[in-house]
């Protein structure tokens, strides 16, 4: 263990130099122990108790739980230690280097997210344990952009406890209080081979799966009648059918078929609803085509979140930031967090803008407020 913490910028440089993917391409996955390492050091040196909690089931996953003081309640301040792959050939600067440039930090994970937990012990530095009526605890996780197993098991797990926690994912600097759920589903048609100058002699898994498209474009209206909540930009959930493959050969009655799609659902609507519906309704049109057929998550679903308005960390969020709180679209680890029983408030430096793109970074310029956002936040939370 180190006895000093880095300055702020070469914390920086070592998260970003460790790479920690994480991918559901078994060819792309990493582990994230490195960076968990590297997180867990520092916070030892900054006076937290540290304790690695290893993902049950995914090897050389990790979170680390840093607590500074003791007692109930209190604040979290989390983040997630993974990043997508990348292609550096598309990079003008070397993803695993970081680079300031024209008043940027370029690379991979500056703006989602590595730099938010860098930012976050810099905030903390100087606090002593005695000065604290509630405890601060800094999570990270692993494997948010892949599974979410990290918070998954977290809240399996009944760990960490908190009354209040920030996720500091790319918002920009403005409060989210909600986001919509995600669902991703496979639906999988087969029939019978034959050849195609004789329809009759096969069942057409691709004229199944036409008729079953139609259906899901009835269904997408029907759930943007039945659902609504006005504090979303698209205030409707919505459906996109993102790929299909079938068949193998033009001269061939289509025997097989396979559809995937994305489920973006609101607060309030329940997944395993919406699963049933749509299997019944691939079930009828299957059915009376003679087609055996299958519904399956493409992953276990991210749930939708939301925090009231009038929750005291939406109202610190709205207050140190000047913006009112939002709703956005993508998911995040936020409801795994309200299961453990703490109000969520997700809230960032970076932007979504640049997240999972060629040349990520995050504007110099906003680390200064983040500092002064989470001291803020950690004297209303934490500090007796």
């Amino acid at each position: 263990m180190s006895h000093t913490i880095p300055s702020l910028t070469s914390m920086l440089e070592a998260l970003i130099a460790t790479p920690s993917v994480s991918s559901v391409n078994p060819g792309l996955d990493q582990s994230n122990q490195a960076v968990i390492d590297l997180l867990a050091d520092w916070l030892e040196a900054a006076g937290f108790r540290t304790e690695l909690m290893e993902v049950p089931d995914r090897p050389g996953k990790v979170n680390l739980i840093a607590t500074l003081g003791t007692g109930p309640g209190g604040l979290v301040l989390a983040g997630h230690t993974d990043t997508v792959p990348c292609n550096p050939e598309r990079w003008s600067h070397d993803p695993f280097r970081l680079t300031e440039d024209n008043g940027r930090l370029y690379g991979l994970g500056t703006s989602d997210m590595k730099s938010f937990l860098g930012i976050a012990i810099e905030a903390a530095k100087g606090l002593r344990a005695q000065d604290l009526g509630r405890p601060l605890v800094i999570l990270a996780t692993a494997d948010e952009e892949s599974s979410m197993s990290g918070a998954r098991a977290l809240a399996h797990a009944g760990r960490p406890s908190g009354r209040y926690a920030l996720i500091g994912e790319p918002t920009g600097l403005s409060p989210v209080r909600l986001h919509k759920g995600v669902m991703g589903e496979a639906i999988r048609l087969t029939g019978r081979s034959g050849h195609a100058s004789e329809p009759s002699l096969g069942r057409n898994a691709l004229d199944g799966m036409q008729e079953i498209m139609g259906d899901l474009m009835a269904w997408r209206e029907a759930l943007e009648r039945r659902y609504h909540h006005p504090a979303f930009a698209l205030p409707s959930p919505t459906l996109n059918l993102g790929y299909i493959h079938g068949g193998d050969n033009f001269n061939r009655i289509c025997d097989n078929c396979e559809l995937h799609l994305d489920l973006r659902v609101l607060p309030g609507m329940k997944t395993e609803d919406l699963r049933s519906e749509l299997a019944s309704r691939v079930a009828a049109i299957a059915g009376r085509r003679g087609l055996a057929w299958e519904v399956e998550p493409l992953f276990a679903s991210i749930p939708p979140a939301e925090t009231p308005r009038e929750s005291a960390i939406v109202k610190a969020g709205e207050l140190l930031t000047g913006h009112a709180a939002e709703a956005v679209s993508f998911g995040t680890e936020a409801p795994f967090f309200n299961q453990l029983g703490m109000e969520t408030l997700i809230l960032g430096p970076g932007n979504l803008a640049q997240a999972h793109q060629p040349d990520e970074y995050l504007e110099v310029g906003r680390i200064p407020p983040t500092l002064e956002l989470l001291r803020g936040m950690i004297r209303r939370f934490c500090e007796a």
